[in-house]
């Protein structure tokens, strides 16, 4: 690390906040872009590159970071990223599977049979985790809340909206595991 990155860091992990908002400032602009190149949606890119500060300031006294800051940035960025993409991924499969069991829906009464039981095994598995948990999926799923705004409406970080989401739809997957064929 140069001499420079390490002076900017010591500032920052003693809680120098002026030193950390000209960091911001300096980075917060060129990794919107370079997050942009790999979401594509401007307010998914920042909220990315905001978390990220975030977490810097949060974590700020136990990170240890061997490369320069500007490389250390870009590469945090980057995999936040592909970690954003693979849980849209997730969720799109989770859409489709939607859409053929509404589409199936209309199949005859034995499919519909099925149906009411895939409907109370999800009911069964919301009900079953966390009260927090739950209620984020259903504001996210039911009432088509973005992250963003369930992370404001809830007053928690974006991140505590991913992990729950990802934490709901895991327990969805293994408890629907014998309705959905493997992706």
């Amino acid at each position: 690390m140069k001499e420079q990155d390490a002076t900017i860091m010591d500032k920052i992990k003693s809680g120098d906040l002026r030193a950390f908002e000209d960091f911001f400032r300096s980075l917060y602009q060129p990794l919107c872009f370079y997050a942009l190149k790999y979401v594509s949606v401007p307010d998914t890119a920042e909220e990315i590159v905001q978390d990220l500060f975030f977490t810097l300031w949060e974590k700020r006294e136990e990170l240890t970071i061997t490369t320069s800051l500007q490389a250390y940035m870009y590469a945090a960025t980057h995999n936040r990223c592909m970690k954003f993409l693979d849980h849209r991924q997730i969720e799109q499969k989770y859409e489709k599977y939607r859409r053929e069991l509404s589409a199936d829906s209309f199949e005859p009464a034995a499919d519909l049979a099925s149906v009411n039981e895939i409907q109370r095994i999800i009911n069964k598995t919301l009900d079953s985790l966390p009260d927090k948990c739950s209620r984020i999926f259903r504001l996210n799923r039911y009432e088509g809340l973005r992250y963003n705004d369930i992370a404001k409406k809830l007053s928690i970080s974006v991140k505590t909206v991913e992990a729950n989401m990802g934490k709901a739809l895991k327990m969805l997957r293994e408890n629907l595991k014998e309705y959905v064929e493997p992706a």
